[in-house]
């Protein structure tokens, strides 16, 4: 049984943030209901990523979904809102990431679930909080990047701002959202209440770059990108990407002297400073652009490994599923899912020594648990209400 056994979420949340974060607590053993509207459900059943889908489904909503049983019930209807009530009242997490005010107006913002459920954690996710100027503004990962500044720190002087290519202000957010939960749950542990949680995209994804962002606001140093491009424009060269005979490859930071010994270059030898990795960031680069080319990217890791310097192939998907690091220790996994077969997936990235992660529900069908799940609420022996006690100045 995973570690949290016993804990039921309803997650109300789409898109990728919110869904993820209902997914790792579902891998971890939670009982996690997918509360979507019928007809259409979820956004990402029917907005297609890539335009693909598996067994007439989208790869985005499987991708998400996993561990999750659905319910499909209309909160603007009244008795359909009732059903939703009863179902807060054994549940411990709420995850919602509507546009700031929208649950109030369905009758399921924190004040309505809280004076049903006082035990209840409430989840809300948003681009930017729940108040300010840009309380309204569409939060999407892409338009957070933007905001962030992050986007100069990454490529060449002349480049246009460079997005990244992974998700990373949703995952990220998702993973915030989920530590949160489980500190309002530890927390409700001493108080024997829940509480509130708020999490900002736009919040997370400037904690992660609290590095860059220490740098800027205490010495006014903005970053300054090279004339050719780099990975980042705070790092020192020889940090980025190249290109080899056969591909590409990545290297990060390294002693410019140990790195010319490697690649047995006196132009590298000679700089001997950790500083000549900034200040002379466009000639590492391109004499690693006239020398990388010259052999695959295996032989040039075994080199560089040799003399334990940071590198590592750039790959593809293909080459990332038949790596046999990924294959031996398990990171892809699979399931059966009623219209698809085996549904391939990544694993969940997390593991306990005791009680382990597991893929155990496919993606649902939207609706395919209704009446599994409302038969529950009169099924007192499975689920039976809380019965919370509010401790002394409490909120």
């Amino acid at each position: 049984m995973g570690p949290l056994e016993g804990l039921r979420v309803l997650d109300a949340s789409q898109m990728l943030a919110g869904p993820l974060c209902g997914m790792r607590l579902g891998d971890f053993g939670a009982d996690v209901i997918k509360i979507e509207p019928p007809l259409t459900g979820e956004w990402t059943r029917t907005h297609p990523f890539a335009n693909a889908h598996v067994g007439g489904h989208t790869t985005a909503f499987l991708g998400l979904n996993r561990n999750k049983r659905s319910v499909a019930l209309n909160l603007k209807d009244a008795d359909e809102r009732e059903a939703f009530y009863r179902l807060v009242e054994t549940s411990d997490v709420f995850i919602q990431n509507w546009r700031v005010g929208t649950a109030d107006r369905l009758g399921v913002g924190y004040e309505d679930l809280r004076r049903i459920n006082p035990r209840l954690v409430y989840c809300s996710i948003s681009g930017y909080g729940e108040s300010g100027p840009y309380v309204d503004r569409p939060g999407q990962d892409l338009i957070i990047q933007g905001y962030s500044g992050s986007m100069f720190s990454v490529g060449a002087e002349a480049d246009p701002p460079l997005p990244g290519a992974i998700w990373a202000a949703d995952a990220m957010t998702a993973y915030q959202a989920g530590m949160a939960i489980l500190a309002a749950l530890h927390a409700r542990e001493r108080t024997e209440v829940g509480q509130k949680v708020e999490v900002s995209m736009l919040a997370v994804v400037l904690d992660a770059q609290s590095q860059e962002l220490v740098t800027y606001l205490n010495l006014g140093t903005l970053p300054e990108r090279p004339d050719a491009a780099s990975a980042h424009a705070y790092v020192t060269a020889p940090y980025g990407v190249y290109r080899t005979s056969d591909g590409w490859m990545t290297l990060a930071q390294a002693p410019l002297d140990m790195l010319g010994e490697a690649l047995n270059d006196d132009r590298l030898r000679v700089m001997t400073k950790w500083s000549d990795g900034m200040d002379r960031r466009s000639e590492v680069v391109e004499i690693l652009n006239e020398l990388l080319p010259q052999k695959p990217t295996a032989d040039w890791l075994a080199v560089l490994d040799e003399h334990k310097l940071w590198a590592g192939p750039v790959y593809t998907y293909a080459d990332l599923a038949a790596d046999p690091h990924v294959v031996e220790t398990g990171m892809f996994t699979s399931i059966e899912q009623a219209d698809v077969g085996e549904l391939r997936m990544p694993a969940p990235p997390v593991r306990f020594s005791l009680t382990p992660a597991s893929v155990r529900l496919p993606p649902p069908r939207l609706g395919e648990h209704n009446d599994e799940i409302l038969s529950e609420l009169v099924d007192e022996n499975r689920h039976a209400p809380h019965e919370p006690a509010i401790t002394e100045g409490a909120t």
